[in-house]
């Protein structure tokens, strides 16, 4: 089985259950392909580097996932059709970093931010 980290970006407007119905759409095709879903961590609405399809912002959702390439193939065949999509990506990686969450918002972050910037004059 191949390891492989999985992100995709849904339109900026959808509501909060539409992203879970995307999830949970997502997580049963990879299951119903012989896939197993290691985890699954939805990043929120962040801002796009350009526009995509008029959209400023998007809303990231990532799996790591373990499976065979035909799985992915399903998997990206039935994201390019999808309307709420605005693109998808998955790489294919040799071991999962499954204790950090690169983009969980922590509320101290703008006072670590402020403190580092006095620390270093």
């Amino acid at each position: 089985m191949n390891l492989y980290e999985h992100t995709i970006i849904a339109r900026q407007d959808i509501s909060p259950g539409q992203i879970k119905n995307i999830i949970e759409k997502y997580s049963k095709l990879i299951q119903d392909n012989k896939g197993d879903l290691v985890q699954t961590q939805e990043w929120g609405l962040l801002n796009l580097s350009y526009l995509i399809k008029k959209n400023k912002k998007g809303n990231y959702i990532h799996f790591k996932i373990k499976g065979s390439g035909d799985m992915i193939k399903e998997l990206e065949k039935s994201e390019r059709i999808d309307k709420n999509l605005l693109r998808y990506v998955t790489i294919k990686v040799k071991n999962f970093d499954l204790k950090e969450n690169y983009f969980l918002k922590d509320e101290n972050d703008e006072f670590k931010k402020s403190k580092k910037k006095i620390d270093e004059k």
